[in-house]
């Protein structure tokens, strides 16, 4: 038997026409065009799975750098109000200090007023006690018509001395 006789050569015949025809149909060029075309959609996709890891990244930034712009002035906004706060106070304690001295000035100058008006009656008082004691011991010491002139004359006397 020869060559053609056996029929692992008929394969190998048929194998090798096979792969003629592939290569006269140029399915290896259409299949290296084929992963060269997926290598690109590929290398695209990673290119903008990258991008958007960068933007994705920079927003991250961003929002870390407002973020602690937040917080500086949050910070800074408490630190002025505590700030206000306390000048509030200290204004606060001022006035009231303020106050209560004027209102012991005040009461001060009532109570003065009061004892200047209460020694004032006393001695009108006194005076006018003093007044009638004198014009009963006048009366009576001198009675009659001089005793009378003499009791009058002295009253005027009294009362233009002590008012």
């Amino acid at each position: 038997m020869g060559f053609f006789g056996d029929p692992a050569s008929w394969v190998l015949v048929s194998f090798l026409l096979f792969i003629a025809l592939l290569i006269y149909l140029k399915v290896p060029a259409m299949a290296a065009k084929a992963l060269d075309d997926r290598a690109a959609k590929i290398a695209k996709e990673l290119e903008e799975a990258r991008k958007l890891r960068e933007e994705a990244q920079a927003l991250l930034d961003s929002y870390k750098a407002k973020r602690g712009e937040a917080e500086r002035e949050a910070a800074d906004i408490v630190a002025q109000a505590k700030t206000d706060a306390e000048e509030f106070a200290a204004e606060s304690r001022r006035k009231l200090s303020e106050t209560i001295e004027r209102r012991s000035k005040q009461a001060e100058q009532k109570i003065a007023q009061a004892e200047a008006a209460a020694t004032k009656d006393v001695r009108d008082l006194a005076t006018e006690l003093a007044v009638k004691a004198a014009s009963r011991l006048s009366a009576e010491a001198t009675k009659g018509a001089r005793g009378a002139k003499l009791v009058d004359e002295s009253i005027a006397a009294i009362k233009s001395r002590l008012n």
